[in-house]
């Protein structure tokens, strides 16, 4: 289960259920939650390998596709402030079971529908102990009094590529690369580079050139069903 939430007000601003915890999940659980709620300046986190190489000139290709959007990563540095994001998952981990139990949901996509309204109700209608108040209603005391630094996410051409596991691809003699068990062939001379990018939802992308900020995206093939 994949959790996010704001520091301030409590408010949750995403949880949602996958199979595995793999690179895709995350693509499709952070630009879902920053179109809905804001892109934050920064995700606190642990050493997971999906955000931290041991390398510090490096970024994973998460670390990447948040700094494209100028999201920033803080580590926890020790158990104690790692514990934080635990008790987010203890907040779940104590209701879910029994919950799904009860209403006998065995389908993770109809998990989801169920957490997407314990999410809204936890968020509008429970008041939190240490903040007197329910998240909401702080999440908008601090917009109304500018203590928010959320920004809109934007409206870039960019967005579906970043948010995907991406593969540079060499064309082959015969002029076509390997898209799962098939090979494509495209109007690109042998021997050029291009980015396979496989999206959340299981289609693919081609591009002529990897994601930059300061040029529009060339698409080669999709094969995104219409």
């Amino acid at each position: 289960m994949l959790n996010m939430r704001d520091d301030c007000s409590r408010l949750f601003t995403g949880s949602k259920t996958y199979e595995r915890e793999l690179l895709l999940s995350d693509f499709d659980f952070l630009p879902a939650a920053f179109l809905a709620h804001g892109r934050p300046l920064q995700l606190y986190v642990d050493y997971h390998r999906l955000f931290f190489t041991q390398d510090p000139a490096a970024l994973t290709q998460l670390g990447w596709a948040l700094r494209f959007y100028d999201i920033s990563l803080r580590y926890a540095p020790t158990p104690q402030a790692k514990g934080k994001g635990e008790r987010e998952h203890q907040f779940w981990q104590g209701r879910l079971p029994p919950y799904f139990a009860s209403e006998q949901i065995t389908e993770i996509a109809v998990a989801n529908r169920h957490i997407d309204a314990l999410r809204a109700h936890h968020n509008t209608s429970e008041v939190h102990r240490e903040l007197g108040q329910t998240p909401h209603r702080a999440w908008a005391q601090a917009r109304k009094e500018n203590r928010s630094a959320l920004r809109p996410a934007p409206r870039c051409p960019w967005w579906d590529f970043v948010w995907s596991v991406r593969t540079t691809l060499k064309i082959g003699t015969d002029g076509r690369v390997p898209i799962g068990t098939q090979r494509l062939r495209l109007e690109k001379p042998p021997g050029t580079k291009v980015v396979l990018c496989l999206h959340p939802d299981g289609h693919h992308s081609v591009l002529a050139a990897p994601p930059d900020p300061q040029q529009k995206p060339l698409r080669l093939f999709t094969d995104r069903p219409k």
